[in-house]
């Protein structure tokens, strides 16, 4: 239970009269910069000219100038490898010589080797390209100049969200275009296999590590040595993906902590004065891989990457994507973080080449920046018109009359708006020629026929499509769309489904159902640890802002116009609560004492499949690997399903019946109380 959960400081909230959350958790009304579409430039001048432009970017002021394979020898001459490598000569009995060797052709395998040249080829394809299959690429000009004078005075780490395989290319291709210096991208191996592609990102700045290290402290001190380098001789900007991994879903994913522990030491060790880190946020019209991710998430195997693949993927050439909105955030100083909080005194004690372990505030500390900065990427994500009308269809699905969809979600885009949420919706357009440019965008997934919106929950040969269920294919899809609303309106779903789970309306009972629910919910969103109070007030405050609720000293009271906001958000939410409903009944009937975790994918995709399949069950989403990994990964938590290692494999065991006191409890059978949460 974390500090947020002691009732004494819940219940400052609004304690002292109706307005106080709102005055609390008051927020300046963000002015949004303005965007650039630089694609129209492009439109109007050769490719060939952009690549071959003069480029001379403005760097750090202290870099220090060095090729690639300076870097290299760099690393090798380092005093920490020398540490470890002696370290581990004594632990494993194995030669120094044999460990330099494997230390060479580990930097061999990793290193990059940005090349002017790739750089120029990729500005001519990827702007041929991006021309071919996007109407616009915006970019917030005001975050292009910030990031340029941060440049200039630190080291600069960008950490971008990751909804594509296009968002690095796209943004060494728009730093390009502003004559930033491109950065240097840590990317999974799976690309070194892809004959010509592998060297080209190689020369174009990327670097390579494994998805697992397992352990190997010559590879890890190797990699992180190489990293710390680059930022220490202010090289390049460094980029890496916090979620480490693409979203299938368009939720943000729980962040990695490996690589922002790295860059993170070289000032905690006093070796550079500061470091900037960079939030950005790339949101996508329609994303290119969303067939792709449907699949993977219904349980077909990812493709391995190759150039194969890429050219037979050529096809996407002929179609529309629509728009990308690119916002690059205000730089973030490290060293104004880590002020009055983390001291930098322990890393003094020891000599800076020996590897030591991470304290428990340091974790807690790095853990809290990297949700921080996924929240900012949140908040500045664009929505498109289609995430609205796509979470008004899933509530009135199979279909809807075209007056109906454009009245509620215009409702739903002034809502957005009163949320703080980045809506990019055209004011100077009629709201039925919006939504009509959203359905044909997406016409794959749904269609106009005789003015009623369906979705194409049926295809005209079969109900098969590869091997899955044609409608389920559309509404998981439907459904990664809906969840980018999901990623603003979380915190007001939360405290309405409270509202709805709580006998009375008693301020004190109503949060203990929000925590409760923050606390099973908390591997599907980014809420920061300990956070709870004030995740609760923002959601508080945003219902008080649009009317939906008053908060007294005592109570929180629906006002006569909120119950529309509250069915409509409850709406948005429930699948969520359905899905780990299924799955606590699923464990409940599972028959082995002890399951592996890829029997219960399997098992638990046959389940679900089959309670669509007989009508039992009108939720899609439980379909959804990721659903089913984070509400294993809740449940191991909580305390409901025991997870431990047995022959380097991990079996997995239900507590029968805290189990079924948790599905009780989502279900609205057995209430949410202090005492009920206490014991979970």
């Amino acid at each position: 239970m974390d500090s947020s959960s002691s009732s004494n400081s819940c219940f400052s909230i609004g304690s002292t009269n109706p307005g106080a959350v709102v005055r609390l958790y008051s927020k300046e009304l963000k002015k949004w910069d303005e965007f650039e579409d630089i694609l129209e430039e492009r439109r109007h001048v050769s490719d060939l000219k952009f690549a071959m432009k003069c480029y001379t970017p403005l760097v750090y002021k202290r870099i220090i100038p060095c090729k690639p394979s300076d870097i290299k020898s760099s690393v090798l001459s380092s005093e920490e490898v020398h540490y470890v490598i002696k370290q581990l000569s004594k632990e494993s009995e194995q030669s120094e010589a044999t460990l330099w060797e494997e230390a060479c052709e580990i930097l061999d395998e990793m290193s990059h080797n940005l090349h002017l040249g790739a750089i120029r080829f990729f500005a001519f394809a990827l702007s041929k390209i991006f021309k071919q299959i996007f109407s616009k690429v915006c970019v917030n000009e005001e975050g292009i100049q910030k990031l340029q004078r941060a440049i200039q005075e630190h080291p600069v780490v960008l950490l971008p969200s990751h909804r594509s395989y296009m968002d690095f290319l796209l943004l060494s291709f728009i730093l390009y275009n502003y004559d930033l210096p491109v950065p240097v991208i840590a990317a999974g191996m799976d690309f070194l296999g892809m004959k010509m592609i592998g060297g080209l990102l190689r020369m174009s700045g990327a670097f390579f590590l494994r998805r697992t290290f397992g352990g190997n402290k010559l590879y890890w001190a190797v990699f992180s040595e190489y990293v710390k380098t680059m930022l220490r001789n202010g090289y390049a900007p460094v980029e890496f993906f916090l979620e480490g991994t693409r979203s299938r879903s368009a939720k943000t994913l729980t962040p990695k902590l490996g690589l922002l522990n790295i860059v993170m030491e070289p000032f905690f060790k006093r070796e550079v004065f500061d470091t900037y880190l960079v939030p950005i946020s790339i949101s996508y019209d329609k994303i290119l891989e969303e067939t792709l991710y449907v699949y993977e998430l219904l349980g077909v195997p990812k493709p391995k990457e190759s150039t194969t693949g890429l050219l037979k993927a050529r096809r996407i050439l002929s179609e529309n994507f629509g728009n990308i909105h690119v916002y690059i955030g205000d730089p973030v100083s490290l060293r104004s973080l880590a002020a009055g909080r983390m001291s930098r005194s322990p890393y003094n004690l020891v000599p800076r080449y020996i590897p030591q372990k991470q304290s428990e505030d340091m974790h807690a500390f790095v853990a809290e920046v990297a949700h921080r900065m996924q929240l900012v990427q949140i908040q500045n994500l664009t929505l498109s018109p289609w995430a609205l009308v796509v979470a008004v269809l899933l509530q009135n699905r199979p279909c809807m009359h075209l007056d109906a969809l454009v009245e509620k979600a215009s409702w739903l885009r002034d809502l957005a708006r009163a949320f703080g949420g980045l809506l990019m919706w055209p004011d100077n357009e009629p709201a039925e020629d919006v939504v009509q440019a959203s359905i044909l965008l997406h016409a794959n997934i749904v269609g106009l026929v005789k003015d009623q919106v369906v979705l194409r929950v049926d295809s005209r040969d079969s109900d098969m499509v590869n091997g899955l269920v044609f409608q389920h294919v559309t509404l998981l899809m439907c459904s990664t769309y809906r969840n980018q609303l999901l990623n603003i309106f979380v915190r007001p779903s939360l405290v309405a489904l409270a509202l709805q789970m709580t006998p009375g309306c008693r301020k004190e009972d109503i949060y203990e159902c929000f925590r409760f629910l923050h606390d099973v919910f908390s591997d599907e969103f980014i809420f920061i640890p300990g956070n709870t109070v004030k995740d609760f007030e923002e959601g508080c405050y945003l219902l008080c802002k649009t009317e939906t609720i008053q908060v007294t000293m005592r109570d929180i009271l629906v006002t006569e116009k909120g119950d529309t906001v509250l069915e409509f958000l409850i709406g948005l939410f429930k699948p969520f609560v359905e899905c780990y409903q299924i799955i606590c009944k699923y464990l409940l009937k599972e028959q082995e004492d002890y399951f592996t975790e890829k029997q219960y994918f399997a098992r638990i995709r046959a389940f679900t499949s089959q309670l669509l399949d007989q009508g039992a069950s009108q939720c899609h989403d439980v379909l959804s690997s990721d659903v089913q990994k984070n509400a294993l990964a809740a449940l191991v938590r909580l305390g409901m399903v025991e997870k431990k290692k047995v022959n380097n494999d991990h079996i997995y065991n239900v507590n029968e019946p805290a189990t079924t006191k948790l599905e009780e409890m989502l279900g609205g059978k057995t209430p949410v109380g202090k005492p009920a949460t206490a014991k979970l």
